[in-house]
């Protein structure tokens, strides 16, 4: 894993793409790495993670073999291995799946992307046509952010900042805050939370040529899964859903440093655990990471250890306390660039931290079954036809405050109409979670919070076969007699002793709640006093706000989403000014000059 960064077009691009490169070394330690084009057509940069071959062979950015193509990656190809065999005649000069890129779109060109089996967002400069090629992996794990200026330079980078470091006005996009004050979204769509930033949609490429830039769609899970059930037996299924369960923990073992897994007490956690000692046996003793709070409500501490009683997996316990929040939530805002998930976002990137304090740089978590299995009790709730889900779940009550938005702000947020492209209602809702709302935010958090600490992390369970067998399978396979993940439940029940037992399900991981009512109440009142200032008061209402918060203290409600959301607009401000106040010339005003910061 590693940061990614370009500009196209014609005039100067040194100073431009080494500010990129600076603003991105956590993502990338190891090593720098600059390409300009002959003629000046392009530059690119890139910052090293050294995952597999750390020799300098691996250094980016790399040429093909014929000095046509010029490749920056960021994100790992799995099946790389069984690629290369595929791929024997070209004269590979490294061992790294970055080669292995390099040589598939030589053969292939765009159809190489529907052969790999990863995460990934590269750019591909073609230095003879002058043509940049990019794309991003099926569901978004790695990012890939672009700007156009009006002199038709275009810019591209693994993370906002980069973009504003090369002089990028950061000026707020208030259609993306309105819709997240609003409704509680964001990663759903091509905007960002900046004027002028869009994020290429995952399952997508572009193409870069004379001063235009075009968009293609190369995976919709839709167009993998037509609206037929899947009429095997549940036999057949679970042997083939194992199977690559599997293979996608083992290819996800690729590499040439330390690995580790997080583990909460849940399902998913257990099947991971599982899985990894089904493939490496029962000597495994690959660290195992958990995060705790001190809350006996929320931990799910006991859980692990059960599970880990009788393995030789170190547990290693990272712990989150109130008095660390405002300084790391400062710190991870800077690198989240947008508004991230809150505490639970904290409590992983202290997790990351932890791991490579522990020389551990990769790490494998359990994303993925709750969406895939309808696992969440919404789930169900929609199905019993009992309520409508929102795009924010995790409560029985409303999680955003509209009417704390001045009116004219309201107007400009627009809510998600997702597509219902299945003729059932579950595979639906699973499909937003998916595509628009779940999981686009929790990588987007943990991409984020993971590279803080230049550790990267993993998702086997959103490996895309998994998901286009789980999302053909029908409803009473997903739930049934009550249970959710029904047919999973069976088929990795093996994986664990049938003694261990699974944390509760809950849609809350951390006591955020409780800590803001409590010893976090100042430092929150605090930044929702900012928050009301910000763009001269025009965002919110300061009246109402204030009265919100106090019914919140009071202990009106059982949700403190909308007490985040105002803290975060305050915590973007900040990074903002922390940024600015660090390297002037990194954020030069442009245009106007109303452009940045929010206030």
């Amino acid at each position: 894993m590693c940061g990614i960064s370009g500009i196209v077009g014609a005039g100067p691009k040194r100073a431009g793409i080494e500010a990129m490169v600076r603003a991105q070394r956590h993502r990338g330690p190891d090593a720098d790495g600059l390409y300009e084009d002959p003629e000046g057509l392009a530059a690119l940069g890139h910052n090293r993670l050294s995952i597999i071959d750390l020799s300098a062979a691996g250094g980016q950015p790399m040429a093909s073999a014929d000095l046509r193509y010029w490749i920056v990656l960021n994100g790992e190809i799995y099946n790389y291995l069984e690629l290369r065999s595929e791929l024997a005649s070209y004269p590979f000069r490294s061992r790294t799946d970055t080669e292995v890129i390099l040589a598939a779109y030589t053969r292939w060109g765009a159809a190489c992307l529907d052969r790999f089996v990863g995460m990934f967002a590269f750019a591909i400069w073609d230095a003879k046509e002058k043509v940049l090629f990019a794309a991003r992996d099926r569901f978004g794990v790695k990012p890939l952010y672009y700007h156009s200026r009006p002199d038709e330079t275009w810019l591209f980078a693994s993370e906002i900042k980069a973009l504003h470091a090369a002089g990028v006005p950061a000026a707020p996009d208030e259609k993306t805050w309105a819709a997240y004050l609003a409704f509680g979204l964001s990663d759903h769509s091509e905007r960002t939370f900046w004027e002028g930033v869009r994020s290429l949609p995952p399952g997508h490429a572009l193409e870069r040529k004379d001063g235009a830039t075009r968009l293609t769609c190369w995976y919709r899970l839709t167009d993998r899964v037509d609206g037929a059930w899947d009429v095997r037996s549940e036999a057949a299924v679970a042997e083939e859903y194992r199977a690559l369960l599997e293979e996608s923990v083992r290819l996800r073992f690729r590499a040439d440093v330390p690995v580790g897994i997080n583990l909460s007490g849940g399902l998913d956690s257990a099947t991971l655990l599982g899985l990894v000692r089904s493939v490496q046996g029962a000597e495994s003793d690959v660290k195992a990471f958990t995060f705790v709070t001190g809350s006996a409500e929320y931990d799910e501490l006991h859980w692990v250890r059960e599970m880990l009683r009788r393995t030789r997996h170190p547990s290693i316990v990272c712990a989150l306390a109130p008095e660390d929040v405002p300084e790391l939530a400062a710190s991870v805002q800077r690198h989240e660039d947008e508004p991230f998930g809150g505490l639970p976002t904290l409590a992983y990137a202290r997790l990351f931290e932890r791991a490579r304090q522990e020389g551990v740089v990769v790490l494998l978590d359990g994303q993925g079954l709750d969406e895939q299995w309808a696992g969440y009790d919404y789930y169900r709730t929609a199905l019993e036809g009992r309520a409508a889900v929102q795009a924010v779940q995790g409560s029985s009550s409303s999680p955003v405050r509209p009417g704390c938005l001045t009116t004219e702000f309201r107007g400009k947020a627009e809510p998600l109409d997702a597509p219902r492209p299945f003729p059932d209602d579950l595979r639906n809702l699973q499909y937003r979670d998916v595509r628009f709302t779940k999981i686009p935010r929790a990588l987007r958090f943990n991409d984020r919070a993971s590279m803080r600490s230049s550790t990267e992390l993993r998702e086997p369970f959103l490996d895309h076969r998994l998901l286009e067998i789980a999302f053909r399978q029908p409803t009473d396979r997903k739930i049934r007699d009550g249970s959710s993940k029904w047919l999973l439940r069976r088929m990795t029940q093996e994986l664990l002793p049938a003694s261990i037992g699974e944390a509760p399900k809950r849609p809350v991981q951390t006591p955020q709640r409780e800590w803001l009512r409590g010893p976090l109440r100042s430092w929150a009142e605090d930044r929702i006093e900012a928050a009301c200032e910000i763009r001269g008061g025009t965002w919110l209402e300061p009246a109402s706000v204030r009265a919100a918060w106090r019914r919140y203290l009071d202990g009106e409600g059982d949700n403190s989403f909308f007490v985040w959301q105002w803290i975060s607009v305050a915590l973007v401000e900040e990074a903002l000014t922390t940024r600015r106040h660090a390297d002037p010339a990194r954020l030069r005003t442009e245009g106007d000059g109303s452009g940045h910061s929010l206030a």
